[in-house]
């Protein structure tokens, strides 16, 4: 919509990205909690019920798997409602946020402290609490992104908005990483909500997009993004480079463990991991400057392939070397945060969907996301099963089959999205100037 419509509808002034580092730092700050939260869920919480309350492994990850597909599901779903929402203002979407955040608050505590002592009660208190969790997770997150992408701008303007979200994220990670083990789960979860609340008093701050009441009435179907051309091709790279980046990351503490045979030495790995990915986010918002989001995105992908081809030539006590590969591809992990989102953004708005559709793309996206995560646990703990390598292993066959699955499976894979990105993108017509 234009600035004189919007005017004459009683309207506020369209935003197009952020203005500010301020303005940066009331959007982006939620995206600290939302991130903190994921990892105590997906590392802490399963060995937290096998250690300390005796829960069956095999039950326990039936249920973990059955609660991930759920909220995977849900995504969309949520995504059209979210629209719904925006349609209203964003006030309305900001107050469901808020609701969704004290579930969320509430069922993160409740996991890590069950009121039930029984397995079976162990169980089923696992699968209500992950599913009112992940269930105001997905509201929260979808809510944000759905804020941030509907503020719009030009290619260096969108990469803005995703990298101090997406740089907030980073930073939540470190801090889930130390803070369990340094302070304890008590203290983790009254921070963890300190901090969420706080997030979402900024967001309310932030800066809003203009909301076309002219779209309200068909602002949310959970299909019309798949009519769009270049959300289907986008969404296949996104799904291959997020296969290969989970690959490592479900499989880096054994390669940590076992190959190079360095246990001591996973905080570091893991700190330097996530600060380059953080610290790389100005590098690649000048890239995208001088050469594009695309382009960009290209050469990230080139500088992981490179990253994890050498890795595979390490053995065990190569730890300075493995510190090098996790600064790799840290900085690697910066592109693949901040510029698949800003190109989502420029899909949504080359299609006319901007300020009434985000949450429906959002919804698909989030979805990919999750199921990468899955596909990635799919194919490589069974890839490695059946090559004979188990957690502890020492016989050389074994440590081969998990470099190849650690190190030459996700260069193969990001290989494949490269290609996938420089022929259905970079190459393709209809998207030239998205590139």
């Amino acid at each position: 919509m234009s600035e004189p419509a919007a005017a004459a509808l009683g309207l506020p002034r369209a935003t197009a990205g952020l203005a500010s580092s301020g303005e940066g730092l009331r959007y982006g700050a939620l995206g600290l909690p939302l991130a903190f939260v994921a990892l105590p869920l997906y590392v802490v919480l399963p060995n937290h019920y096998a250690s300390q309350f005796g829960v069956p492994l095999a039950a326990l990850g039936a249920v973990l798997l059955g609660a991930r597909l759920l909220d995977a599901l849900a995504d969309p779903l949520i995504g059209r409602w979210v629209d719904r929402l925006f349609a209203r203002n964003a006030l309305s979407a900001w107050w469901s946020a808020a609701i969704a955040a004290v579930v969320l608050a509430i069922g993160f505590r409740a996991l890590f402290f069950p009121a039930v002592a029984s397995t079976a009660a162990l169980l089923a208190w696992c699968a209500i609490g992950l599913a009112f969790t992940y269930l105001g997770y997905s509201v929260v997150s979808v809510v944000h992104q759905a804020w941030g992408a509907r503020l719009g701008g030009d290619e260096a303007g969108r990469a803005r908005v995703v990298a101090w979200r997406e740089g907030a994220a980073v930073v939540g990670v470190l801090i889930a990483s130390v803070l369990p083990s340094a302070a304890g789960l008590q203290a983790t979860t009254l921070v963890f909500a300190v901090l969420l609340m706080a997030g979402l008093a900024l967001l309310r701050q932030a800066p809003r997009a203009v909301v076309c009441p002219l779209h309200a009435a068909g602002a949310a179907t959970s299909v019309r993004p798949f009519r769009v051309a270049a959300f289907r091709r986008l969404l296949a790279i996104f799904i291959v480079n997020g296969i290969a980046s989970a690959v490592p990351a479900t499989l880096v503490l054994f390669f940590i463990r076992d190959r190079l045979q360095a246990p001591a030495w996973e905080p570091a790995f893991l700190a330097a991991y996530f600060a380059a990915g953080a610290l790389s986010i100005p590098l690649w918002l000048r890239s995208v400057a001088r050469f594009g989001l695309a382009r960009s995105w290209l050469a990230g992908m080139g500088l992981a392939i490179a990253t994890f081809g050498w890795a595979a030539t390490l053995g065990a006590g190569d730890t300075l070397g493995f510190l090098a590969v996790c600064i790799a591809s840290g900085v690697a992990l910066g592109a693949d945060l901040t510029l698949p989102g800003a190109l989502l953004t420029g899909v949504i708005q080359r299609a006319g969907h901007a300020g009434h559709g985000e949450g429906a793309y959002l919804g698909w996206w989030n979805f990919a996301t999750k199921l990468n995560l899955a596909l990635a646990a799919g194919v490589a703990l069974p890839l490695l099963q059946a090559t004979g390598y188990e957690s502890g292993a020492r016989d050389p066959q074994a440590l081969a089959a998990l470099s190849v699955a650690y190190c030459l499976l996700p260069c193969a894979l990001k290989f494949g999205a490269a290609l996938l990105l420089w022929a259905l993108w970079l190459r393709h017509p209809d998207t030239g100037d998205l590139a």
